[in-house]
């Protein structure tokens, strides 16, 4: 009996989605259109389909198409996919152009206040994502993507990556555990994804195995340019080696605490008051610090519940942390409300650094406001406050002229 592949189980019908059926046989290759647009698409998606299937070299067997509103870049991973999954030899990719609003570049020192995660097998949330603002994007491969549609997240992020506008976000990619982890290096590096979250990092060795594999992927695809990385410390041998896997790279940019995972596997849960994960944070907090990274908190998972969000953003703030993960939209205004800097920071902030630049234009090797030395870290700290006065809408950015 001729097996019949799904791209997606036959019942999960999402929007601006789609499933792809195949049935390998030795007949002439015909495809099947179904479509709310039909009467508009139909054309088009089946000749979308042909081409897919002929970069894949697919000329016999049955393909079915239920459409439910995909874009053509979804559409294309889902055939890519369930094609792979009967002829998993098959090495061709079939990928959607690369927009040039998709090229951009991110920076070490950028501000990663807000990280927005985002299911990777869930499209229809990534379209708008950027409009949003939030620092960071987050396609995740790992803990949102069953078993089962490992391969198809993965395929769909990598066509994301190359199609949709960010709007100027960072381009982070949260990837699975272990082996998996390694192989949605493979799919996804070359199209400029401009940071990885590495899940469950419990020591040095794992952050050394990503590295490998970026340094080989990107020779193999003759690429220069960076990629960073923020390991995600989600059990207490993560959170003891927190020293170890901060050092742990040179392409660190941040260091993260999932506390749901964390406080699971120290045989508890997450409370308002937050005791159980104190010493967790601080570690981290202190980690980063050491070895001049982000430290970023975990998610606020009541999504309803603004106070509590703004409690947390604040015991934060407290503890050193420079942001936290969302899982929705609307969190991201008041995280970014919090971080930015009072008045009276920002005005402490502008005097150290026109202070600095008084004295470097004057070839002096000391800086002072009025009997007070300023050290060089202090310089940097007001720099930093005041590029998170600038995001934050709470200074003009040409303060300078301004005042």
């Amino acid at each position: 009996m001729t097996k019949t592949f799904h791209s997606r189980p036959p019942n999960s019908k999402l929007k601006s989605d789609c499933i792809v059926s195949y049935t390998p046989d030795d007949n002439p290759l015909r495809i099947e259109i179904q479509s709310k647009v039909k009467s508009l698409f139909a054309d088009s998606i089946k000749d979308l389909a042909k081409n897919a299937l002929s970069e894949l070299r697919v000329e016999t067997g049955n393909v079915h198409v239920d459409d439910f509103g995909a874009l053509p870049f979804v559409m294309m991973a889902h055939i890519e996919a369930v094609v792979k999954c009967a002829h998993p030899d098959i090495k061709a990719e079939v990928l959607p152009a690369f927009k040039v609003h998709a090229q951009y570049p991110s920076e070490r020192s950028r501000l990663r206040r807000s990280r927005l995660y985002l299911p990777g097998n869930q499209p229809k949330l990534f379209i708008n994502a950027g409009l949003h603002q939030p620092d960071g994007v987050i396609l995740d491969l790992e803990d949102s993507v069953p078993p089962n549609q490992k391969n198809l997240g993965r395929m769909i992020v990598r066509n994301a990556l190359r199609v949709l506008d960010f709007f100027g976000s960072e381009r982070m990619v949260r990837i699975n555990q272990g082996e998996l982890g390694l192989q949605d290096l493979e799919v996804i590096l070359p199209h400029n994804v401009h940071t990885i979250l590495i899940p469950k990092a419990e020591t040095k060795e794992q952050l050394q195995a990503v590295d490998q594999t970026i340094d080989r992927v990107l020779k193999e695809n003759k690429l220069k340019r960076d990629v960073f990385l923020i390991p995600i410390l989600e059990s207490a041998l993560g959170v003891l080696n927190a020293k170890e896997i901060a050092f742990g790279s040179k392409r660190n940019v941040g260091l993260s605490i999932g506390l749901e995972d964390y406080t699971a596997d120290i045989g508890t849960q997450r409370s308002p008051e937050q005791k159980e994960s104190l010493f967790a944070r601080s570690m981290v907090v202190n980690a980063a610090r050491a070895a001049g990274l982000n430290p970023l908190n975990s998610v606020f998972s009541d999504v309803a519940n603004e106070i509590g969000l703004r409690q947390y953003i604040l015991e934060s703030l407290e503890l050193g942390f420079d942001g936290i993960g969302c899982i929705h939209p609307r969190q991201i205004k008041p995280i970014h409300q919090s971080f930015a800097p009072s008045s009276g920071e920002i005005e402490k902030a502008k005097q150290i650094i026109i202070a600095a630049e008084t004295a470097e234009a004057k070839g002096l090797g000391v800086i002072a406001i009025g009997s007070k030395m300023i050290d060089p870290p202090v310089v940097k700290r007001a720099e930093k406050t005041i590029r998170r006065a600038i995001a934050g809408n709470v200074l003009h950015q040409n303060w300078r002229l301004i005042d």
